[in-house]
């Protein structure tokens, strides 16, 4: 794996003149607070790469696709931000479909962009043209294909927001060459501020609260995001004040191993039967 800074090679164009579509999705990315991105350049991807001397934005350059989708998504569990890939057209975005759906089964944010030929041949089977779009629908959040240069900032802010919300994970942006390289002016497109995360409803939390004090046998179900929120010690003060047992998936496996009193085993063992038989409430 290579690292390549994105050193102002060239001078850094101001706010007031056209630029292209990709220097908009550069400033959509930097408006989101992206500081590194990791990817694999390619045809359909390169006037992203063009666009990214002079900008706030390190890039990682990796040996293969996969590679920077899973750095991508190492970077993510780590920071707690989304992660972002860069890839090309046709092999390349298919190279990213493993990263992506180890991100979608782990519920990991991250935001994948794919370069994708020009509008005019999509569909016509032209050189490295593949349905990515579709190929990816089961295993991200939310897709797009950006067919509207105007509208990159507001989409890559609703990639962000969606990547990050609820249960976290992957969305894909497809980027046509022609939009990615069309003349933009910055004051009619605007670089699209972060959108909030939506906050937990406190009536829906008073109303759990009261169904786990009323429930005879409850349960609770630790998985994976536990550790991906950064959960562990609310966790573990959670059981030590309720005494409720506790099972886990494989991946809630480590935060729970200190609770040796309520901790019975990993959901499908013989000990996590009895309790998952008793209980009468299940909180995931």
């Amino acid at each position: 794996m290579t690292h390549t800074a994105s050193a102002p090679l060239a001078p850094t164009m101001q706010e007031t003149d056209r630029f292209t579509g990709a220097h908009m999705l550069v400033r959509a990315l930097e408006a989101q607070g992206v500081e590194v991105v990791f990817g694999y350049p390619g045809g359909a991807i390169m006037p992203v790469y063009d666009a990214l001397p002079g900008s706030k934005l390190t890039h990682i350059l990796t040996r293969h696709e996969q590679g920077a989708a899973f750095a991508a998504d190492a970077y993510a569990r780590v920071t707690g931000k989304p992660g972002v890939c860069l890839a090309t057209s046709g092999p390349g975005g298919t190279n990213l479909v493993t990263g992506l759906a180890n991100a979608w089964l782990d519920s990991v944010p991250m935001v994948a962009i794919t370069g994708q030929v020009a509008r005019p041949l999509m569909g016509t089977d032209a050189f490295q043209e593949v349905d990515i779009f579709g190929i990816t629908l089961p295993i991200v959040k939310h897709s797009v294909i950006l067919d509207d240069p105007a509208q990159i900032g507001e989409v890559v802010a609703e990639a962000f927001a969606i990547a990050a919300s609820g249960r976290p994970g992957p969305v894909l942006i497809d980027l046509p060459k022609d939009v990615a390289a069309s003349v933009v002016v910055p004051a009619n497109a605007p670089y699209g501020e972060p959108m909030p995360l939506p906050r937990a409803d406190k009536d829906a939390l008073e109303r759990a609260a009261d169904m786990i004090r009323k429930a005879r046998r409850p349960l609770v179900y630790a998985g994976g995001g536990i550790a991906l929120g950064k959960a562990t010690t609310a966790l573990r003060r959670f059981i030590a004040r309720t005494s409720i047992p506790v099972v886990a998936t494989l991946k809630g496996w480590a935060p729970c191993q200190r609770m040796r009193r309520n901790f019975s085993a990993c959901w499908g063992c013989m000990a996590a039967k009895p309790p998952i038989w008793r209980s009468r409430i299940a909180i995931f």
